[in-house]
């Protein structure tokens, strides 16, 4: 399974999600591959020292020498392999304009290292741009969190637009696996609210595990750690281990 987590919205927790689900599933023995997409870089510095490495994702889709196997590295968590990103990913989208193969570069390298990995896990930035659609093109299904907030919802109609044109196309397979509301503060109507007016829209496709705006989450990456090892008992630790359960159900 390759997972995608996307949404061009910024500080939906899309980064939060990936790292934790990443790291739920090698806590269940799942060979996992956390892949940094986010030229922000921070899936990849919560695992590693980015600052020593000489290859990453950047050089693995613009170098037709380097493949993922160069660049992956292991992590202080069993199961859990990074492939990682440093800020010259930002460079990508104007390197490969013109080039006729530009939205499968990820998909014809991944191709090389899937069958190595229960899980692919895909850390995607907060843009509908071309390292995005390659992430569409190169996944098998999709994961949109969507923040409880007032403007919730906006933005989401181009996000499914483009999944529906790479659907139409390069990716016939890709599912939208589900939509995770996260940064939900259930003390507030308004929360509540906007939990309902998600549900209208996505029905079914909306998980039940809800993640809560928790402090300890938005800690732990500072002291490069998931939730689970950071805070196992937090509430945070609980939602994000019961929210790869429905995963593993709907797979």
């Amino acid at each position: 399974m390759i997972l995608a987590i996307a949404n061009q919205k910024g500080g939906v927790g899309k980064t939060t999600t990936a790292i934790n689900l990443a790291a739920a599933f090698a806590k269940k023995g799942k060979k996992t591959l956390l892949l940094d997409l986010d030229p922000q870089s921070n899936s990849s510095i919560t695992f590693l020292d980015i600052h020593s490495l000489q290859k990453t994702v950047f050089d693995v889709l613009m170098e037709s020498g380097v493949g993922f196997r160069d660049i992956i590295q292991q992590t202080s968590l069993l199961h859990l392999d990074v492939a990682p990103a440093k800020i010259s990913l930002a460079k990508l989208e104007s390197n490969l304009i013109g080039e006729f193969d530009a939205p499968f570069r990820l998909k014809d390298k991944l191709d090389a290292v899937r069958k190595d990995y229960d899980f692919v896990i895909i850390d995607t930035p907060p843009t509908l741009g071309l390292i995005t659609v390659n992430a569409l093109v190169a996944c098998t299904h999709l994961l949109i969190p969507i923040q409880s907030s007032y403007f919730a919802l906006e933005g989401t109609d181009d996000l499914l637009e483009t999944v529906e044109r790479v659907k139409a196309r390069p990716n016939p397979d890709l599912k939208v696996l589900g939509v995770l509301i996260t940064l939900h503060d259930k003390r507030t109507v308004l929360a509540k609210d906007i939990h309902k007016q998600i549900k209208n829209v996505f029905g079914p496709k909306v998980f039940k595990t809800v993640i809560s705006k928790n402090v300890r989450l938005e800690e732990s990456p500072a002291y490069k750690e998931s939730i689970f090892s950071f805070a196992p008992h937090s509430s945070g630790a609980v939602e994000y281990f019961k929210l790869s359960d429905e995963v593993l159900d709907r797979v």
